[in-house]
This record gives C-alpha cells, sequence and structure tokens, in this order.
C-alpha cells in the first residue's frame, strides 16, 4: 500500500509536472540536494513549518540564509515563517544557501512546499509506475493545528486493489482506543484524516495498524503498522524551577566565585530549538556597580567585581530570564527573582576611639574598675567580626591590671587585682590593644592588625597605718632562761613616716602564757618557765600573736616566733611500760628507749637494771644493748610463769638519765596475743588454775573414753548376732579406698545401731564390727578394723594426740586381745597428762585444736589401700568384674 493522490484530469497533471520538474531543475542545478515540506495552505507568523537537514549537505557552514523572506532558517534546520501566507498554488519552493565566509564556500539546498491537500496523481498514472508494496508509511501531524478539519494526511493503498475490491481499516490509539476518534480512514480509499488538534506533550506519536480486506472477509494483505507522528510546536513557556532564588556569597570573595545555578524547564520537544534555552539578567538592585553575571547556558551565577562591600549594601535582588529558541527575540520567555545577600568578613579592624586615656585610683584597693574604653568597628554586630578582645601591651609586668571585655557594650573594662602601693610608685603607664575574636581577613601589609591605646593610671596616696611586714618574725632565746628575763618582740612599721615610732603593741594570742609584750617597744618579758618539750610545741617553735595599732586606732598583726634552744633538762625513757615474753618461743624482748632532747642531747644511751642494790633483778635478769637507743631483757635461771616488775634506766650522752619500771609477763604462750587472752588463769602466785582449753581437753578424754567402750559393747553384741558384717563378694564389688592425700577430719565415726562415737583426734569412718588393735609408734597411734579376728580392709589413721594427727599408714596388725591389752592402759595415762606437770607446763602429749575454720571435711578420711604391697592381700583383685579390671590395675601400680 503506497500514499496516492486523487484522480484528476491527466493532461493537467502532466503539465504540472513538466513545470515542477523545470523550476526545481533551475533552482537545484547548484544544489547538493533537495526537501520536501507538507504545509497547510495558510500560514501564520512566526509559525513553525518543518526540519531541514542542513549537516548531511554542509557541516561547517557559520552563515545560513534564505532566498525566499517569508521564511526563516535557523541553525539547527528549523524553518519558520516571518509573517502570515497563503498559498496560491499548490507548490511552493525556495533555496537555502549555505555559506563558510572562512574558507570562501557555499552550498544550496532547494526547500519545496508541498500543499497537503494538494490532488494526487490519478490511480491510472499510479498503476503505470512501477508496482507499490504494502509497506508502513511514515506521516506528521503539526501539534494544534488549525485545520481545516477533517485534515488528511495520506492515503494507504493495497497492490491487491488492482484484482479484489479493498476496504481499508485501522485501529490503535486515536481511533478505537484513548484519545478515540482523533484518526479514521476512509474504507474504499484508503484516505487517512485527522480530526482535531493534537497536544504533542500528550501525545507524541500514535501507532496504529492499518487492514486491508475483501468485502467476503478475505485478507489479501498483513497488517500495516503505520505511525504517526507529531510535530512539536513552540506552545510552551520555559518555567524556572523556584520563584526566587536566594544565594549568600562572603564580601571577601575573589571574582569568579561561584552563587549558585538557576534552572528552568520546557515542555517542548528535547533537543530542538523550541527547548534550547538561553538564561541572562535583566536587572540588578541596586544597579551599580555591576557585580554579577550569568552563564547563558548552564544558569550558574558568579561574582563579576571585587568591589563587594557588606557595610555599603549587604543585599541585591536579581531579576533574571530564561527564553528559549536559543535566546532569539521571537522565544518565549520567562523571568524570575534572585536575592543575594552578602555575608560579613572581618574586613574592619577595630579602633580605639581615644589614642590616649588618664585615670587614676587609690593605693591598697583591689578588685575595682577604674576605665572604660571605647571601639569603633563597622563589620555586624554580636558576631565573632565585631566582638573585641582586649590586652595590656606594656606596663603590668607586676599583675597590679587586668582589661576585660563587656559582651553588651563591647567596651574594654580596666581593674586593678592587686593592690597598688603608692610609696613604691605613683603612676603607672599602660598600652592597650584591642582585636576582634575572629581573624583580620585582608592583607594588613605595612598596617599594623592590632589598634593601641595609652593609659596613665594615677596612684593616690592613703594613709594606711602600720605595716606588719614581714608578718613572720623571729627571736630565740634558751629554754630555761629565768622568769623576768626581757628579749626584743615584734617590730612593726609606719610607711606614712618611714619609722616605727609611734606604734603600740597589744599581745592578742599566747597559748600557754608564757610570755608579756610591752605595750611602747613591743619587746616580750618571761612570765613563765619556758619548756621546749611542751605539748603544743613543734620543732621548737613557740608562736605568739601581736597587735600592732597607732594613734589613729588603723592596726595591722603579726606573729612573733620564739625559737626554743634546747637543753638537757630530759632524761631518756622507755614509752612501752608492757612487755610479754613468751617462754615457749622467746626468751628475750627488746625495749627502745626515747629522749624528748634534741639529737644533741640524746642519744647513744646507755641501759641498766634498777639500782646497783637490786641483786634480786639482777640474778633474773640481763640487758645486752642493741644499738644507741636499743637493748634486749632476757631472763635468767629458767624463770616460772608470771608477771615480774623490772626498773630500768637509760642514760643520754651528757649524764642525764630516768628509770622506767616495766611489767613483764613470762607466759606459756605462742604469740602475745595468746598470753593477753589466758593471763589470768597461767599467771601469779605459782598457783596452778586450769584454763577453758585444758578442761575442754578433760572432757574431750573422756567423752572419748566412753565412746570406746561403748563400741566395744557394741562389737561383741553385733558379732554374737550377725557373725559375718562384711559380704564375701566385698572386694570384687567394691574399690578400695583411696590413701589420704591431706589431712583428715579429727573424729572416728562408727555406726552401731544407729549410735554415733566421735572421738578428737582421730579420723576414722567405718561399719560397725569388731575394733582392730592399735598401736603406738613415735607419739602416733594406728588403729585397724577387723572382721571376726580375720583380716579385712580398714582405714588406718596416724593420730599425733598433740598436732591433732597427720594421716600415715601402718600395716601392722593385732588382734582384739592385743589391742584391749594396750588400749586400756594408754586411754587412762592420756587421760591423766591432760593437765599440767609440776612445773606448770603442759603434757607433751596435750591434745592442741585447730582453729575451727567454719565446716569440717564433707569427704572425710581415705584409707590406705592402694599403698599396700602387692603381696598383702589383694588376691581378691584377680576375680574383678571386668568394668573393674582397668581402675584396679591402675591402683596397685607404683
Amino acid at each position: 500500500m503506497a500514499a496516492a493522490r486523487p484522480r484528476g484530469s491527466p493532461s493537467g497533471a502532466l503539465c504540472r509536472l513538466l513545470l515542477l520538474t523545470l523550476t526545481i531543475l533551475t533552482f537545484a542545478c547548484d544544489a547538493c540536494r533537495k526537501e520536501t515540506l507538507h504545509v497547510p495552505s495558510k500560514l501564520d507568523a512566526e509559525k513553525f513549518v518543518g526540519r531541514v537537514n542542513l549537516k548531511e549537505c554542509f557541516k561547517s557552514a557559520n552563515r545560513i540564509h534564505s532566498s525566499d523572506p517569508d521564511f526563516r532558517i535557523l541553525e539547527d534546520g528549523s524553518v519558520y515563517t516571518t509573517k502570515a501566507i497563503v498559498l496560491s498554488q499548490n507548490e511552493r519552493n525556495f533555496t537555502v544557501l549555505l555559506s563558510d565566509t572562512e574558507n570562501r564556500e557555499e552550498k544550496k539546498i532547494v526547500v519545496l512546499l508541498e500543499h497537503q491537500t494538494k490532488k494526487r496523481h490519478s490511480k491510472e498514472k499510479v498503476l503505470s509506475r512501477a508496482k507499490r508494496r504494502w509497506a508502513p508509511i511514515p506521516c506528521s501531524v503539526m501539534e494544534n493545528s488549525l485545520g481545516p478539519f477533517p485534515l488528511f494526511l495520506q492515503q494507504i493503498q493495497s497492490d491487491t486493489a488492482q484484482n479484489y475490491t479493498i476496504y481499508y481499516s485501522i485501529r490503535g490509539p486515536g481511533v478505537d482506543q484513548e484519545p478515540q476518534n482523533l484518526f479514521y480512514v476512509e474504507r474504499d480509499t484508503g484516505n487517512l484524516f485527522c480530526t482535531r488538534p493534537v497536544d504533542r506533550e500528550q501525545y507524541d506519536s500514535f501507532e496504529l495498524i492499518a487492514f486491508a480486506t475483501t468485502p467476503d472477509g478475505y485478507t489479501p494483505e498483513l497488517p500495516l503498522t503505520l505511525l504517526i507522528k507529531i510535530e512539536d510546536e513552540n506552545d510552551n513557556y520555559p518555567i524556572f524551577t523556584e520563584t526566587t532564588y536566594i544565594f549568600t556569597i562572603s564580601e571577601n570573595c575573589r571574582i569568579g566565585s561561584t552563587l549558585g545555578q538557576v534552572c528552568a524547564i520546557d515542555k517542548d520537544e528535547p533537543d530542538t530549538m523550541h527547548t534550547r534555552l538561553k538564561y541572562s539578567i535583566i536587572e540588578q538592585m541596586p544597579p551599580s556597580p555591576t557585580l554579577f553575571t550569568m552563564h547563558p547556558t548552564t544558569g550558574v551565577l558568579t561574582v563579576s567585581s571585587f568591589q563587594l562591600d557588606r557595610e555599603v549594601i549587604d543585599k541585591y535582588q536579581l531579576k533574571i530570564k530564561v527564553q528559549d529558541m536559543d535566546g532569539q527575540y521571537f522565544g518565549l520567555q520567562t523571568t524570575s527573582t534572585c536575592i543575594i545577600h552578602i555575608e560579613d568578613a572581618n574586613d574592619n579592624l577595630p579602633t580605639f576611639t581615644r589614642t590616649s586615656y588618664v585615670t587614676s585610683v587609690e593605693e591598697n584597693r583591689i578588685d575595682v574598675e577604674i576605665l572604660r574604653v571605647t571601639i569603633e568597628d563597622k563589620d555586624l554586630v554580636n558576631t565573632p567580626n565585631w566582638r573585641a578582645n582586649y590586652t595590656i601591651l606594656k606596663g603590668n609586668e607586676n599583675g597590679n591590671f587586668k582589661i576585660v571585655t563587656d559582651p553588651k557594650t563591647n567596651e574594654g573594662v580596666l581593674c586593678v587585682v592587686k593592690p597598688l602601693n603608692y610609696e613604691e610608685r605613683q603612676q603607672v603607664v599602660l598600652q592597650i590593644g584591642v582585636v576582634n575574636e575572629a581573624p583580620y581577613t585582608r592583607e594588613s601589609g605595612s598596617r599594623s592588625s592590632i589598634s593601641t591605646a595609652t593609659v596613665t593610671v594615677n596612684v593616690k596616696n592613703q594613709d594606711e597605718g602600720p605595716e606588719c611586714s614581714p608578718l613572720v618574725q623571729t627571736v630565740r632565746i634558751k629554754e630555761n632562761v629565768p622568769i623576768g628575763t626581757t628579749n626584743n618582740g615584734y617590730k612593726a612599721y609606719d610607711p606614712e613616716r618611714r619609722s616605727n615610732s609611734g606604734i603600740k603593741y597589744k599581745k592578742l594570742n599566747d597559748p600557754k602564757g608564757w610570755v608579756t609584750v610591752a605595750e611602747d617597744s613591743g619587746s616580750i618579758t618571761i612570765f613563765r618557765s619556758l619548756d621546749r618539750e611542751a605539748e603544743p610545741i613543734k620543732n621548737g617553735i613557740y608562736n605568739i600573736t601581736v597587735l600592732a595599732s597607732d594613734k589613729d586606732g588603723r592596726t595591722c598583726t603579726g606573729t612573733l616566733g620564739i625559737l626554743l634552744e634546747d637543753v638537757n633538762d630530759n632524761g631518756p625513757f622507755i614509752p612501752r611500760k608492757t612487755m610479754i615474753i613468751c617462754k615457749t618461743t622467746m626468751s628475750s624482748a627488746e625495749i627502745v628507749a626515747v629522749d624528748p632532747d634534741e639529737p644533741i642531747n640524746g642519744p647513744p644511751f646507755d641501759f641498766s637494771l634498777g639500782s646497783a642494790s637490786d641483786s634480786e633483778v639482777r640474778r633474773m635478769w640481763r640487758l645486752t644493748k642493741i644499738n644507741d637507743t636499743a637493748a634486749r631483757l632476757s631472763y635468767q635461771n629458767d624463770l616460772p610463769f608470771g608477771p615480774y616488775n623490772v626498773p630500768v634506766k637509760v642514760t643520754d650522752r651528757h649524764g642525764q638519765s630516768q628509770v622506767t619500771s616495766l611489767n613483764v609477763y613470762v607466759c606459756d604462750c605462742v604469740t602475745e596475743n595468746d598470753c593477753t587472752l589466758r593471763a589470768d588463769a597461767r599467771t601469779g602466785n605459782g598457783e596452778v588454775k586450769l584454763g577453758k582449753w585444758a578442761i575442754l581437753a578433760i572432757l574431750l578424754g573422756v567423752a572419748l573414753l566412753f565412746g570406746i567402750l561403748f563400741t566395744l559393747v557394741c562389737g561383741v553384741s553385733g558379732a554374737a548376732k550377725q557373725p559375718k558384717v562384711f559380704p564375701d563378694d566385698l572386694a570384687q564389688q567394691n574399690l578400695i579406698v583411696s590413701n589420704t592425700e591431706a589431712p583428715g577430719d579429727d573424729k572416728v565415726v562408727c555406726s552401731t545401731g544407729g549410735f554415733t562415737t566421735h572421738a578428737v583426734g582421730s579420723s576414722a569412718q567405718g561399719m560397725c564390727g569388731t575394733m582392730g588393735s592399735g598401736v603406738r609408734s613415735g607419739g602416733q597411734e594406728t588403729i585397724e578394723m577387723v572382721k571376726g579376728g580375720h583380716q579385712t580392709l580398714g582405714h588406718h589413721h596416724t593420730l599425733d594426740p598433740c598436732r591433732g594427727g597427720q594421716l600415715e599408714t601402718d600395716n601392722c596388725r593385732y588382734t582384739y586381745s592385743e589391742w584391749h591389752t594396750y588400749t586400756q592402759p594408754r586411754l587412762g595415762e592420756k587421760v591423766q597428762l591432760c593437765n599440767q606437770d609440776a612445773a606448770h607446763k603442759h603434757a607433751q602429749d596435750y591434745v592442741v585444736s585447730y582453729n575451727y575454720e567454719g565446716k569440717g571435711s564433707e569427704a572425710g578420711s581415705v584409707g590406705c589401700c592402694s599403698e599396700r604391697q602387692e603381696e598383702d592381700g589383694l588376691e581378691f583383685l584377680d576375680h574383678l568384674e571386668p568394668k573393674f579390671r582397668t581402675l584396679a590395675e591402675a591402683c596397685i601400680r607404683r
């Protein structure tokens, strides 16, 4: 199918064709190409006609010219009318001249304008040409076309129409889909029409499906895809993205600094002249000087001058414009507003309003404001560029002044922080400076970046009264001077008269009341004996406080320190008067002497026992010197326990001596604390007294005796009733008890019909049966359990009756009769030996219990079976069950 014109007169069509061909040849004899544009019969001014491809003909053209003044050609090949045109004929043409002025080259393009309603060639003429194909034939519609409607677009035709009656139809968007009924096709002719204007921004193209069928429904052609493109018209204004743009720039920015970018959008067809935008600044307020420029293509706003000064103008307003058609006068345009705020920079130095100031202050005044200085600064108020920092550059070497900033007024406040002395200095000259908190931004060059001013401070004289200087004065006096001795005292000074005459003195504080102070001279008189070693004296200095006053009642206070020179008036003594000698662990005690006097009157000391006539003390005690200040006191002739009074005489290097009576306790103890707890029960007059531990030991021995007797009775009766306590397979079903690896619990537990017996000094646990025999070896005992007179496994425990017992292993075995014969006399002997002997000593096997730690051993004691020799009754290991053999083999290994 192809486009075809309506039929007409064959001869007239031929004539018109010949004339058109001649015209085209005339214009295109030297043209590089030709373009055909389909236009309506009536064109408005500034109407888009179409687009010509210029680059295919001449790419380097820098000048484009139209031969017809009614048409204008743009750089992209867009053709516009310059005025309203009515095509009187069906066709019109003109030439586009392309020139390259540098290379002096020219080329032409012939543009042929064809009326859209022009009659097509007759069917016969069409048929006389070569056969057309049923193929897509692109066509276009100008958006917002004014018609007349229905507007003819083109004709679709199938070559099969030569043989069949063909009916044409179309479907798709714009026909039976939204927007419906925009296009239709004549069933018989295939002429395609548009019924109303189209907006390209809503629909930029339509893809229709054309069908060719015979009246009986036969389809000789496949469906044809027909693309209808909507040609863009510049009917949309470019619009800025914001109605008002706000930018900020520092006043000290450089030329070319970027403020920001403006942006506009255009709904017309992209990459055409309709959307080629150009930005520009229309107006600046205030207008002078011109400070900003805008890039025409990107819309970037930059600074074009260095004359930005916030202190002159802090805000500018720009009216900006964007225009399509690359900014040509007939393009559509829109305006917007741009506000530019100028940020403050520290480009103005603070300066003093005056270069010199004069003020005054009374001497001895402190924390007082004496002057306020003001400055000028053009920078923005209440910012770091405006706030001032003051400093004193010269004249404050003694630190008498300080200057601070008043945050509300930005003034400098000069204060006195250390008192001034008129007698030393009557005038002070200060140099002060000021800078901003923020650093100065401009190049200072030869100009100093700090402003300075001079302040002259006059010091006023003030009658100050007496001056106690120095506050602490000292005098040296020996501690043994007679009462009534007079010595120099405290002296005050009157700075006004530069002397100490006319000053009255009074004692304010004298802790011991040792001295009196003369009212006129301030000298002191000894009122009581001075003692360097008295309680409140430290380092030999005794302080009194003196008040000095003048005739006008002005006063000052000072301290007089009396340095007491030492005299050897104290003998050395022993501070610790009670000593304990634990006779079981020690035979002597150390004594240390001290001397309150100074070291020159102190050690080395000489130690001796009482007076020369006290022979009894010398017979019992002996002194041995250790060093210059200590000696060792030892007893002689094996003294009994008890308290003793031992007088010890200590003499210093100059013969000053003192006798100290020591209370010495000779005690049966290990530590001194133990003796302190038992002193009343163990010492005094040689009487025999029982302590609480001895009583406890007796009670425990009695309990042990009853426990053993009860066990024997239980064993005999149990043997009669149950001759066989242990099962025969005991060895095969039970593991032997492991060796004891730590001290066991101090008890033997024997369960006999629900009765439990405890014995101090042993650790054992077993089933009730005939008790085995025990043997004493080296102060230790071994008790073994036997079964019916035959040897069985048992627990062997080594008992130390004096130390609570460390467990050992004893392989000895005895019959019941041997054990009974041996234990009965031994138990009675132990009970008797629990008390003390005639020399007040504990028995050697006296039970000494360890301190109770809150909880006994949960495991108890373990036996010694693993320590038995392999040949000592371990034959039952050969009959162990398989699950115990491995463990038994490990137990019998050495």
